[in-house]
C-alpha cells in the first residue's frame, strides 16, 4: 500500500509517493537524496541517522515516514544554517570529535536536541537534582549522548564540544583529560 506523504526537510518541503512500510531514514536517503543521516545498525541502537523530528531528536530507522506526514525535519547539513549549529560543527572540529565522521552528523543532530531539551529543564538518569536545571557537565553529556555510539572512540572530543557549545566549561573538562 502506498501514501502520498509531505515532509520538509531542512526547510524545503518535498511531497512523495512512499510504501507505507518505508521508514523516514529510507524516505530521505533513497527517495530524497538526504544523505546526511546515515544508516547505521538500522535497528535504532547506534544513533547514527539521529535528526530533529519536529525539533525533537529521532532515530529515522524506526520511524515510518507516513506516521510523519506534514513534519519538519532538520538533518546536521540543516543546522549550519543556524548559530547553534554552527557552533556545534565547529566545536567538533576544533575539539576533534569526529574521526572517520560517519557518526558526526547523527552526533550533531543529537547535541543539538539534548541542548534544548536540557535548557527546557528535561532530568536524565545523571542529573543529581530533578527539581533545577540540569547542569551539563561530563557525566550529563554523556548519559544524555549515551544513544549516538561512535566507533572511533571519538567520546572525549564530542563532550567537549558539547560542553563548549553549552558554555558550562572552558571546553577542556574532565573528558578532554581523559
Amino acid at each position: 500500500m502506498e501514501a502520498d506523504i509531505t515532509i520538509t526537510v531542512d526547510g524545503e518541503p518535498h511531497r512523495l509517493v512512499t510504501d507505507t512500510r518505508t521508514t523516514l531514514l529510507d524516505a530521505l536517503r533513497d527517495r530524497l537524496g538526504v544523505f546526511s543521516p546515515k544508516k547505521g545498525c538500522d535497528h535504532g541502537q547506534c544513533g547514527t541517522c539521529t535528526v530533529l523530528l519536529d525539533g525533537r531528536r529521532v532515530t529515522t530507522c524506526l520511524a515510518l515516514a507516513v506516521a510523519h506526514d506534514g513534519a519538519h525535519v532538520t538533518t546536521s547539513a540543516g543546522l549550519a544554517s543556524d548559530d547553534r549549529g554552527q557552533a556545534l560543527h565547529q566545536a567538533f572540529l576544533d575539539h576533534d570529535g569526529f574521526q572517520c565522521g560517519y557518526c558526526t552528523p547523527g552526533q550533531i543532530c543529537s547535541a543539538a536536541g539534548m541542548l534544548d531539551e536540557a535548557e527546557a529543564g528535561w532530568a536524565s538518569a545523571a542529573t543529581e537534582d530533578v527539581r533545577s536545571e540540569p547542569t551539563l557537565d561530563d557525566a550529563e553529556i554523556s548519559e544524555r549522548m549515551s544513544g549516538n555510539l561512535c566507533r572511533c572512540g571519538a567520546y572525549a572530543g564530542i563532550v567537549t564540544a558539547i560542553r563548549e557549545v553549552a558554555g558550562t566549561g572552558d571546553g577542556h573538562g574532565e573528558a578532554a583529560r581523559r
